[in-house]
């Protein structure tokens, strides 16, 4: 069975928004990626899924490298517009530029990387997994940027959102009584 794009029980998905950097026969070029994410800490791994006709997936094919910008939550007008348009047709980066938003040269990959991301990592390619109508580049990280201390963009529902009201753990005594119970449930 497929899943509707946009349908609203697909629309229930909570993620962040992945900004991924490339540089190859599209030139430099950046996607908004709603599918990226951090899959091992060793290898310290990234998965991030790319349509197989965007200039991204050309890019990251021939080159094997990407960078992730993990999107902070005042960089909306710079997702929507990664996303929005395709880097086949539109020089996506130069025209961020004119509006404002900054980049730098990545250290160990040809690509640019987004200046005030919440995160930034740069990528060699570790696998590549063709899975339904994309495909899953995992990258491992080479290089790993310092944290921004910034929230990062969040989407839900086809909406941008910030993280706001953290919801506390359960407190210790509510653990211990919890473990009570799951404990005399035990397989033997």
């Amino acid at each position: 069975m497929d899943l509707p794009w946009g349908e609203e029980r697909t629309k229930q998905f909570v993620t962040n928004v992945g900004l991924i950097t490339s540089n190859g026969p599209y030139g430099c070029d950046i996607m908004a990626c709603e599918w990226t994410h951090q899959v091992s800490y060793r290898p310290g791994l990234i998965a991030v899924c790319v349509n197989f006709g965007d200039a991204t997936h050309t890019n990251i094919a021939k080159t094997k490298e990407f960078g992730v910008n993990l999107c902070a939550s005042d960089q909306n007008v710079l997702s929507s517009i990664s996303g929005g348009y395709s880097g086949k047709i539109y020089n996506k980066i130069e025209a961020l530029k004119e509006l404002g938003f900054k980049f730098f040269k990545a250290k160990k990959i040809g690509a640019m990387m987004v200046e005030g991301a919440a995160m930034n990592a740069e990528c060699r390619l570790f696998k590549k997994i063709k899975l339904g109508d994309h495909t899953t580049f995992v990258g491992e990280v080479i290089e790993l940027y310092p944290v921004k201390t910034k929230d990062v963009l969040v989407y839900h529902g086809q909406k941008y959102w910030k993280t706001g009201e953290n919801i506390p753990k359960p407190l210790q005594d509510e653990l211990e009584r919890v473990k009570g119970i799951v404990e005399k449930h035990r397989r033997n």
